[in-house]
């Protein structure tokens, strides 16, 4: 009986735990799609960051433009031009979902359900604000190896932590959230006319 009695307990220590741990993953899901939410609400965004490096970010709906390295790049919700400075070269793509991940974190918004395990990490204080973080593993193997995300109780993201498969860690940390942007759909397109000696590299 004593025996029964170790092994009932075990089992509801078991059910308990795993009860929190739907529980916890459960919030991590309801604050990402209060996120999305937010982000989509928002209209044209401007993001200035640091961390690993700095830049401008500009984002409506699914197109980004983003300044960063010496490098810009535009992306109207299907094609992307990456324009190298030094260079003078833009090459024209069709990125995958995890290349635009990579180029632009806030994709990530939008795709996590499909493309992501979403965890709840901790709750604590960041430069001031509090918030949440989020931990998003792949659900395949890729370069991504892991991604947290550290969104404030606005539900804006103020910190993205990139761990890439080859050891390489890339954080934004976001300096400034500027909403409401009138940003019209050939601002995330490259214009030629600005960049007359730049060679078009075509990869499409």
């Amino acid at each position: 009986m004593k025996k029964n009695n170790h092994l009932i307990i075990c089992l509801m220590a078991l059910l308990v735990s795993l009860h929190l741990y739907a529980d916890e993953n459960n919030r991590a899901k309801i604050i990402l799609d209060r996120t999305a939410e937010a982000y989509r609400q928002a209209g044209g965004v401007c993001i200035r960051f640091g961390g690993t490096q700095q830049g401008v970010l500009a984002l409506k709906g699914e197109c980004f433009y983003l300044e960063c390295g010496g490098v810009k790049s535009w992306f109207d919700g299907k094609t992307q031009w990456s324009y190298v400075e030094q260079n003078e070269e833009v090459t024209i793509s069709t990125p995958s979902a995890e290349e635009l991940q990579s180029i632009n974190p806030y994709a990530l918004i939008n795709s996590y359900e499909t493309l992501f395990e979403c965890r709840y990490g901790t709750r604590h204080a960041m430069k001031g604000q509090t918030g949440n973080e989020i931990i998003l593993i792949p659900r395949e193997k890729g370069d991504i190896q892991s991604i947290v995300v550290f969104i404030s109780a606005e539900y804006h993201p103020l910190c993205i932590t990139i761990k890439l498969a080859n050891g390489e860690t890339q954080e934004f940390r976001i300096l400034s959230y500027q909403t409401n942007q009138p940003y019209t759909n050939a601002y995330f397109r490259f214009d030629s006319r600005k960049y007359p000696n730049a060679e078009v590299i075509d990869m499409r």
